[in-house]
């Protein structure tokens, strides 16, 4: 079971409560290219919806890329190029990401994968953005309800 799998469920069976007004800053949400293109290549099944669903429970104020889903623009940090000498395609890469993602005017990117948040991470670093990067749990967790 994906962890997309498990917050789905969770959320829908009432396991979890959320409210999305925790999280009102504006965020977008960023493909992967491994969850999404290459998911799909392999496995059959791209996971696009179910990341935009969970978005839609924990987030008030979220917008979508354009491009997005199977046409998204890729990160830069696939196959863990931050770990490669591969600098300058790294940087060509990120910075047409962080492009992308400014258009938006989103505060915060959500992502699903550790290799796009470790290169978002740095090239918003790197290029002194003020962007915060947040995995897609932690939006979740950041808007449960917990009873006392």
């Amino acid at each position: 079971m994906t962890t997309f799998e498990i917050l789905i469920e969770y959320i829908r069976s009432g396991r979890i409560r959320l409210d999305k007004t925790r999280n009102d800053r504006r965020a977008t949400y960023h493909d992967p290219c491994n969850y999404g293109r290459k998911a799909l290549e392999m496995f059959g099944h791209g996971f696009y919806e179910e990341g935009r669903w969970i978005m839609d429970q924990c987030c008030a104020d979220w917008v979508d890329l354009v491009p997005n889903r199977g046409n998204q623009y890729c990160c830069g940090g696939g196959g863990g190029t931050l770990l490669t000498p591969y600098t300058e395609e790294r940087l060509l890469y990120g910075d047409r990401k962080l492009e992308q993602i400014r258009r938006t005017g989103a505060e915060i990117v959500v992502v699903p994968c550790h290799s796009c948040h470790g290169q978002l991470s740095a090239m918003i670093r790197e290029r002194g953005d003020d962007l915060e990067v947040k995995y897609l749990w932690d939006m979740v967790a950041d808007a449960l309800i917990v009873e006392a």
